[in-house]
């Protein structure tokens, strides 16, 4: 996607910037990409029809008058064998566009949104309808639109790649916008390109119980299709409890061609889990870090805490069981977490880390540097696990690899670090050579392969930095918000002393009289 592309579609924000904040029109935005993406769409497939009605060269042929094969090209059946959307002549980008000046064409736009959702069952309850409801200045969603229109989907772009994009790009600006708040939606691409990398799903079921934007997903599709594979092959199923992230993970998927499961309604993943009767032969998530009010205190006796009961004040450990319950014998499962999780002793989190690592679900843990995310610093990890370390690979039943990748990595601002296609690489190949036996070395400072028996003489802490070599002063598996608690009494104390010492000066002036 050019620059000025990128520049014409921030514009649109700029018009709503002073109307309302981010939270809000964001989906004003997208909504109203995605009817314009659709109705392109829909119209490319009209043409076609077009075409193929008015040649006297075509089997399908009826007249050269338009006024005879007007009705064909409202032949539902010629738009759905073509896997696009049926999209009714009210809600047409066009149709929408004449009446842009209108005061009331919020309340049109919602309707349109209804009538295609009536139309096509994938999008039923997924579509933003709050354009009505929105209060906006006179004539701004008309200069919306019109802005819009300049997007042509159908001719000028790759429709489907571009917007994607488009998609991932306001994603990305919009989470830089809102901060933690946007944060629990969205994952940079390079982070998730990384869990699919060493992931490496080819076929199967794919799931993510905290799905967000649907990102997980996209990049598992176009790792398969990068790979000479087909995205048939892919069942994709996700949840989330947001219902809001839920629709805009739903018409993400949908603008893109891909057929997902993202269950009946937005559910909390451990209350109300949508697939209960499924096992997943992957799984990749980037869960909310050290979520309290996850409400614990209901799961106790809960069959996926086969490790040890996840303390009430931190879901991290009932992410990681949870996926571990949703797997099939020999699944495999990518997980975003804070490195707080690779150390903490809190709430019985490290019995229950020391269980899974005795237990061997354990298999590659990869420390990720600073900065790369935009709504928060706190340093994060991949956790991978699996049920089966017979398959996939060679046998590595009592071993775990350790990659620390603190050092990787590229500033592309001031404030935010990528991952470039080569580290991305780097780290896939180091996974991939140890699972296979083939030609994996540890490396002083990267990589090591640990026992069991090391990993125990460590604590059962798995930082990374422990086992590759890393110098102590790289070495920060402190928790969290221990490291937090310890900093705020030593700035109160330094605080006190510098009052102190203040005091000490200002009876020194005056004794010398200047003062």
């Amino acid at each position: 996607m050019s620059a000025d592309f990128k520049q014409t579609l921030w514009k649109a924000a700029d018009k709503l910037r002073a109307q309302m904040d981010a939270a809000e029109y964001k989906h004003i935005l997208l909504g109203l990409i995605f009817l314009k993406y659709i109705s392109d769409t829909f119209v490319k497939q009209q043409n076609k029809i077009r075409e193929m009605v008015s040649d006297p060269n075509s089997e399908y042929f009826i007249s050269e008058d338009p006024a005879e094969y007007a009705e064909e090209l409202e032949e539902r059946d010629y738009y759905t064998q073509d896997n696009v959307f049926w999209v009714p002549q009210e809600a047409r980008w066009e149709a929408l566009r004449a009446k842009a000046k209108q005061p009331d064409i919020g309340s049109m736009i919602d309707n349109a949104m209804t009538a295609i959702e009536n139309e096509n069952n994938p999008l039923r309850g997924k579509l933003d309808k709050r354009f009505g409801r929105a209060q906006l200045g006179q004539g701004v969603l008309g200069e919306l639109i019109d802005l819009i229109s300049t997007i042509g989907f159908a001719e000028k772009y790759n429709s489907s790649d571009l917007l994607g994009e488009v998609y991932e790009y306001f994603l990305g600006q919009f989470a830089s916008a809102e901060g933690k708040k946007g944060g629990q939606f969205y994952t940079p691409s390079h982070v998730v390109k990384t869990l699919v990398a060493v992931l490496s799903p080819h076929s199967g079921r794919v799931y993510d119980p905290c799905c967000g934007s649907g990102g997980m997903f996209v990049q598992s599709e176009e790792f398969v299709k990068a790979h000479g594979g087909r995205v048939d092959d892919i069942s994709i199923y996700g949840q989330e409890s947001n219902p809001t992230t839920w629709r805009l993970a739903a018409m993400n998927l949908a603008i893109r061609g891909f057929s997902a499961d993202l269950g009946k309604e937005p559910a909390d993943t451990f209350a109300r889990d949508q697939f209960p009767d499924l096992k997943f032969d992957y799984i990749m998530a980037n869960p909310p870090f050290n979520i309290s009010d996850w409400g614990g205190e209901k799961y106790e006796g809960d069959t996926r805490w086969k490790f040890g009961r996840p303390p009430v004040g931190n879901a991290n450990y009932a992410w990681l069981q949870h996926m571990l319950w949703k797997l099939r014998p020999g699944g495999q499962a990518g997980v975003v977490l804070a490195n707080g999780s690779m150390s903490s002793n809190t709430g019985g989190e490290g019995q229950i880390r020391e269980a899974m690592v005795r237990g061997d679900v354990v298999e590659v843990m990869i420390a990720l540097p600073g900065q790369l995310f935009l709504n928060t610093q706190i340093p994060v990890c991949l956790w991978f696990l699996t049920n089966d370390k017979t398959m996939n690979g060679r046998d590595r039943r009592g071993e775990t690899l350790f990659i620390d990748a603190r050092q990787l990595g590229t500033m592309e601002t001031r404030v935010l670090k990528v991952f470039t296609d080569e580290d991305i690489a780097k780290i896939q190949e180091t996974v991939q050579s140890w699972k296979t036996g083939e030609g994996y070395e540890d490396v002083a400072g990267f990589c090591q392969s640990a026992s069991l028996e090391k990993i125990e003489k460590n604590g059962f802490v798995l930082t990374p930095g422990r086992y590759v070599g890393a110098s102590d002063e790289d070495v920060d598996d402190e928790e969290f918000d221990h490291k937090i608690f310890r900093l705020t009494k030593l700035l109160k104390r330094q605080f006190q002393e510098g009052q102190e010492l203040s005091m000490v000066v200002d009876n020194n002036l005056k004794r010398l009289s200047y003062e």
